[in-house]
């Protein structure tokens, strides 16, 4: 099982690749590509099918970013 620090490291950042968005691994599947598939209703194992060249941490790592991604503390102005 990977630590949270490696499966992080799945999630890759190219300038002028896919925008600079949010990247698994290199590849040109996006982050938010793969929250919208699970948001959908797609399984992760339906996903795995359709994208073979992913793998289950690809997943969990996509997860994992976007429940960082929201979880600071949000400010009230006064």
């Amino acid at each position: 099982m990977l630590t949270n620090e490696l499966l992080l490291n799945r999630i890759t950042i190219e300038a002028g690749k896919c925008g600079s968005r949010p990247c698994i691994r290199n590849m040109r599947i996006r982050v938010s590509d793969v929250l919208s598939m699970l948001a959908e209703g797609m399984l992760p194992d339906e996903i795995l099918e359709d994208y073979p060249y992913l793998e289950k941490e690809d997943i969990k790592a996509v997860l994992l970013y976007a429940a960082r991604q929201f979880d600071h503390p949000v400010l009230r102005a006064a």
